[in-house]
C-alpha cells in the first residue's frame, strides 16, 4: 500500500502517531468487511520499465482495427466517419485551448469564452431555440438533462421515450430515472414511426422523440407538435444536427428542449468518445439550464466581454432541490465542433448534407436491386441512416465484412421490444463515402450472405 502514498515512512509515522493508529489499516476500520476487497483480488502485477509498459501497450493497441485506415465505415447510430479540416485540427489542438483551465476568471479567459459564446450561437442556430448551453458530456448526458429540466418545470414525472432513440440514450436515461425517480415508458414503433397513446389514465408531463429516428426515419412532427399542445406536454426532441442542413428544425416544431450529439463536427470516432452534447431550450427556462452558460457583456470601459453567467454552481447549494449537478463542459470538444461548425459554413453543412443524402439514396438502390434479397427495413424518406433486412443473421453480415475490409453497420438485435426492426442491419453513409467504395461495398455484401 505504502508504493502509492507520496508520504515518507516518517510522515506516515507522524501522522499514525498523532491519531492514535498503530497502522495505516486502521484508518479503514469503519468500512464493513462486506464491501471490502480481499487482499489480493485485484491481482495487481508486478511493476515494468517504461519501454517495457509502451510495447506492451502498444501490442494492445495493434489489436484494434481503426476505420482511419484498415475498414471503409458504413456503420453510424451516433458515431459518424466524417471528415475533419486540416484547420479544425490545427486550431483546435493550439495550446490555448488544449490546456485552458475551467474559465472563472474573465479577464484572463477571454479567448475560449468568446469561442463558447460562438459554439452557443452555432448550435441555437442549428436547434431554432434561443438559448444554448456551452455543451455536455454527450448526447446521452445531455438528455438526461433535458428529462430533468422538463419533468422539474412540469411538476410531472412521467415521461413517454419513443423506442425511436438511440437504445443507448435510452439505457443511459433509465439508469439515471432509478436515482431520480423518473417513471420512463417507451412507446414503441409501427412502421418505423413512434405510435404515441391517444388517450392514457395519466398524461407524461414530457415526451422524447427522435429527429429523425435512430432508425433514420422522420416522423411526424407536426402531429407531435399538436399532440404536445393539446396535452399540455413538454416536447424534448434528440435530432441529427447534420440533417438540420436538409430538415425544419426542432425549434420550428416548438420544441421546449432540443439535444444532439455533436461528435459529427470535427470529432473523430474515437472508440467512443470524447463526444459532445448539444444542449438547447426555451428562453423562459434558461434558469433551468444545466452546465454552464456564457453571455456577451461590457467591462467598466465600455468594451465587448464574456462571461460564464447562471453557472449552475448554485446547484450544489439547492441540494435535493436542484434540476441538475452537472456543473462543467466539454470546453475543447465544444470549441473543436464550433470551429468546423464555421469552417463549413451554412453553405458547407448543406452541401456536407446533400452529399450523405445523396450517398445513402445510391446506397438503398444498389442494395435493392442487388438479387440478394435485401430489402428496407421501412419505406419513408431518410437523411444519411437506414435499416435493411439482411438473408443472413446481421450480426454475421458484419463479422464477415470485416474480412472484405468494411465496417458494415449496426446489428439491430435489442432495443425495440415488440417491434419488427429485430434482424437488421443499420447503415450509414457520410460524405466520405464515394460511389466506388460504396460500389465495392455492395459488391461484397452479395457475396458473404451467399
Amino acid at each position: 500500500m505504502q508504493g502509492f502514498i507520496p508520504h515518507t515512512a516518517s510522515e506516515i509515522e507522524e501522522m499514525l502517531g498523532f491519531l492514535g493508529l498503530q497502522k495505516i489499516e486502521e484508518l479503514f476500520d469503519s468500512i464493513p468487511q462486506s464491501i471490502r476487497l480481499a487482499e489480493g483480488a485485484l491481482d495487481v502485477p508486478d511493476g515494468i520499465s517504461e519501454p517495457d509498459l509502451l510495447e506492451r501497450m502498444e501490442d494492445f493497441a495493434s489489436r484494434n482495427t481503426p476505420t482511419s485506415a484498415d475498414l471503409v465505415c458504413f456503420a453510424g447510430g451516433g458515431a459518424y466517419d466524417h471528415g475533419i479540416a486540416s484547420a479544425t485540427k490545427a486550431l483546435a489542438s493550439r495550446s490555448e485551448f488544449v490546456t485552458a483551465y475551467t474559465p472563472y476568471q474573465p479577464e484572463v479567459a477571454q479567448g475560449v469564452l468568446q469561442a463558447l459564446f460562438e459554439y452557443q450561437t452555432l448550435v441555437s442556430r442549428l436547434s431554432g431555440l434561443p438559448i444554448s448551453n456551452a455543451s455536455l458530456y454527450d448526447g446521452a448526458s445531455a438528455l438526461v438533462e433535458a428529462v430533468n429540466l422538463c419533468t422539474a418545470q412540469k411538476r410531472n414525472n412521467l415521461v413517454w421515450m419513443s423506442q425511436g432513440i438511440n437504445p443507448s440514450f435510452r439505457e443511459v436515461v433509465r439508469t439515471f430515472a432509478i436515482g431520480t425517480g423518473h417513471r420512463i415508458v417507451e412507446i414503441p414503433l409501427r412502421e418505423g414511426v413512434t405510435i404515441w397513446p391517444a388517450t392514457a389514465e395519466e398524461m407524461p408531463g414530457v415526451i422524447v422523440v427522435g429527429y429523425p429516428s435512430y432508425l433514420g426515419v422522420i416522423e411526424d412532427m407536426p402531429s407531435i407538435k399538436e399532440f404536445v399542445q393539446r396535452n399540455d406536454i413538454r416536447l424534448v426532441v434528440v435530432y441529427d444536427p447534420v440533417s438540420m442542413a436538409l430538415l425544419k428544425s426542432p425549434g420550428s416544431f416548438e420544441a421546449d428542449v432540443a439535444v444532439a450529439e455533436g461528435q459529427a463536427f470535427g470529432v473523430g470516432l474515437n472508440f467512443g468518445g470524447p463526444y459532445v452534447g448539444l444542449f438547447s431550450t426555451r428562453n423562459e427556462f434558461v434558469r433551468l439550464l444545466p452546465g454552464r452558460l456564457v453571455g456577451e457583456t461590457v467591462d467598466g470601459r465600455g468594451r465587448k466581454g464574456y462571461v460564464t453567467t447562471l453557472r449552475t454552481r448554485e446547484q450544489d447549494i439547492r441540494r435535493e432541490k436542484a434540476s441538475s449537478n452537472v456543473c462543467t463542459n466539454q470546453t475543447l470538444i465544444a470549441i473543436t465542433a464550433a470551429i468546423q461548425l464555421s469552417w463549413l459554413g451554412k453553405a458547407g453543412l448543406k452541401e456536407l448534407a446533400q452529399r450523405c443524402y445523396a450517398g445513402t439514396e445510391y446506397l438503398k438502390k444498389l442494395l435493392v436491386q442487388s438479387g440478394s434479397a435485401f430489402t428496407l427495413l421501412y419505406q419513408g424518406a431518410t437523411v444519411r441512416e437506414f435499416a435493411v433486412k439482411t438473408p443472413i443473421a446481421p450480426e454475421t453480415v458484419v463479422d464477415r465484412m470485416v474480412e472484405e475490409g468494411f465496417l458494415a453497420g449496426i446489428p439491430l438485435t435489442s432495443g425495440f421490444e415488440g417491434s419488427d426492426v429485430h434482424g437488421s442491419l443499420l447503415l450509414s453513409v457520410t460524405e466520405r463515402r464515394n460511389t466506388q467504395e460504396i460500389d465495392r461495398f455492395v459488391d461484397a455484401m452479395q457475396r458473404v450472405v451467399k
